[in-house]
């Protein structure tokens, strides 16, 4: 590139460019961790909604029971019954038997017209308890579509950061080894040893927002499904994920542990442990890059939680 002074400016460097990458993807994560903790939402509402639906199930089968019966009256009244009954009730010429059926027949009305009533009532107590079945899924229905808006511009981002890397690096991706040690580098046994040996395995599989396996994984998706492996439930989000684990110190770390970044925990690891004093992770940590180590310490970390 030549400036305006006929000088010829350096191209970025490989370091500068993996620079720029992070401070884009530091902007696009925590949208990605937001957007895993409204799917959380949108599904307990859902499940809210089919519950409700449910309890309303009973009601409206009364509501169409009560609908057949009042038809039959209809149809019965439609075809002239009640004059047809009228004149059938006083075809005798005895009063007191014409008396008997004008009484019977009073009662016969006023049953379909209770009939009439209970379904008008019924209907009525339907539309009031699906009120708020409707308003929610108005909601959730308006919640997906603003979602589904974010996730296309996410993929956008995504697509431009990807080209970044391949410009700096090409096809290589220039992240060197993604497993320089072992890992995990002793390996604790129990369900710290399954979750971290199944984390582990992952690597090389691609990041991929919103996935918890099991072709591929973003940051949280990868924790919470190392741990199910062991039999331990976690939420697909990060700062969910820190809210449902006891907090430990540093010095407490074994593999397995959780590693949390940033102010606003929108980033999560797997503590894989300490290789010639130094302390690594397993992790996702954006698309483009592969599943794979990293030292702990590259990076702002909010705090260390332990699942199980």
């Amino acid at each position: 590139m030549i400036g305006s002074a006929g000088h010829a400016h350096a191209q970025p460097s490989p370091a500068e460019i993996e620079a720029e990458i992070d401070k884009k993807w530091n902007e696009i994560e925590p949208v990605i961790e937001e957007h895993n903790a409204v799917r959380i939402k949108l599904e307990a509402e859902r499940a809210k909604a089919d519950a409700l639906a449910a309890q309303l199930a009973p009601l409206e089968e009364e509501v169409s029971k009560t609908r057949e019966r009042v038809g039959v009256y209809a149809d019965y009244m439609y075809k002239g019954g009640r004059a047809i009954g009228i004149n059938a009730f006083l075809s005798t010429g005895d009063p007191t038997v014409i008396a008997e059926r004008l009484s019977s027949m009073e009662q016969v009305t006023s049953h379909f017209n209770a009939r009439i009533g209970e379904v008008l009532a019924a209907k009525a107590k339907l539309d009031e308890s699906k009120r708020p079945l409707d308003a929610m899924i108005a909601q959730l229905d308006a919640l997906e579509k603003e979602q589904n808006e974010r996730i296309a511009k996410i993929k956008d981002e995504i697509k431009k950061l990807d080209q970044m890397r391949l410009a700096a690096y090409g096809n290589g991706g220039g992240e060197g080894e993604l497993r320089p040690v072992p890992c995990p580098v002793t390996y604790p046994g129990g369900a710290h040893g399954t979750a971290v040996k199944f984390a582990c395995d992952q690597i090389g599989k691609p990041y991929v927002f919103a996935q918890d396996g099991p072709s591929s994984y973003d940051c949280s998706g990868l924790t919470k499904a190392a741990w199910l492996k062991a039999g331990v439930s976690l939420p697909h989000n990060a700062k969910a994920q820190r809210a449902a684990i006891p907090r430990i110190s540093r010095s407490e770390l074994m593999p397995g542990d959780l590693v949390f970044y940033y102010s606003d925990l929108h980033h999560v690891a797997m503590y894989a442990g300490k290789y010639e004093g130094v302390d690594w992770i397993v992790h996702a940590s954006r698309s483009g890059v592969p599943l794979k180590m990293r030292k702990m310490d590259n990076g702002y970390i909010h705090s260390y939680g332990r699942p199980g």
